[in-house]
């Protein structure tokens, strides 16, 4: 295992480089810059830049320079000075906007994933163990809701329903909508897990290791416990790699119907804008929580099944 982390951990600096270089070419794969999308802004509103201020803020700006200057300028100075540049669209330092953002982020994402967990777990060993119960039916009923409503469409009923039913203020960022954002984004992810476990768990109860071991007279929830649960609990483990990112990052339609003050808006509008330092470093952020992320997954697995540990002997 330590030869295994060390393998993991070397690959994880070419792989954040990749990840960090094309984030910055697809950024600016797209016609234009910032200042054209400034200018089409002014233009909208019926005023114009004049060609000196052009000038002067492309000068500002860099955006006159090479790619390659461009992208050493912004990786130099997170790798030296944990500098993110400048964001044109907020004439802020990326550092202090994902300062401000990162905290609500990263506890919405982590309260969701302990909801989904939580609630996912029993669910889907409930489900298992009385297949074909009314528990099961109505657990693979709210299953298939849960994946098959958009988050959007239930992040509205809920704020509906608070505001007309409960009187409750929906219309700023508050604990209210907080507590409603961490249920619309666990409902799919439990309701995805819960199939996942069910479907693992059934499939482990019928290996001949737990028929052996109910006919030596282990009790049945030990014998759930210690074995074919620990099994069925891979995936879990397993999809910590994309869940992390996908926390963060895949907030930004539910962050912007509740008017959350998380990253999902902020990366939204900097891609829109081609605020490619700000969009570059939260593109990155997403892409190290991914490795990281797997890295974690990786070594949960070896603990929780030895056929994983004993793979790298």
């Amino acid at each position: 295992m330590a030869a295994f982390l060390a393998r993991r951990l070397l690959y994880m600096v070419p792989t954040v480089f990749l990840i960090s270089l094309v984030a910055f070419v697809i950024i600016q794969l797209p016609p234009g810059d910032y200042l054209t999308t400034l200018v089409a802004q002014y233009a909208a509103q019926g005023e114009s830049l004049d060609q000196a201020q052009l000038d002067a803020l492309n000068q500002r700006y860099g955006l006159d320079d090479p790619f390659y200057v461009q992208y050493w300028k912004w990786i130099s100075g997170i790798l030296f000075h944990l500098d993110f540049g400048q964001s044109f669209e907020w004439s802020r330092s990326v550092s202090s906007l994902l300062a401000d953002r990162l905290p609500l982020t990263m506890a919405l994402a982590g309260l969701t994933l302990l909801l989904t967990w939580i609630v996912a777990v029993p669910l889907g060993a409930y489900s298992a163990v009385r297949q074909y119960s009314i528990g099961d039916y109505l657990a693979t009923t709210i299953g298939f809701l849960g994946l098959a409503t958009p988050n959007f469409l239930l992040a509205l009923v809920m704020l509906w329903v608070a505001f007309s039913t409960f009187g409750l203020s929906v219309g700023e960022a508050n604990p209210v909508t907080f507590a409603i954002a961490i249920l619309v984004l666990g409902t799919a992810g439990t309701a995805g897990l819960i199939r996942i476990l069910r479907a693992n768990l059934l499939d482990e109860l019928r290996k001949p290791y737990v028929v052996a071991a109910r006919a030596q007279g282990l009790p049945e929830g030990r014998l759930l416990v210690r074995y074919p649960l620990r099994v069925a609990m891979n995936p879990f483990f397993s999809t910590i790699g994309w869940l992390l990112p996908s926390l963060v990052g895949g907030e930004v339609i539910v962050a912007t119907v509740m008017n959350l003050n998380t990253v999902g808006p902020l990366l939204l509008g900097a891609l829109r804008s081609q605020d490619m330092y700000l969009a570059g470093s939260i593109i990155l952020i997403l892409g190290v929580l991914t490795v990281v992320g797997t890295l974690i997954s990786d070594i949960a697995l070896a603990w929780l099944d030895p056929r994983v540990r004993l793979r790298y002997r």
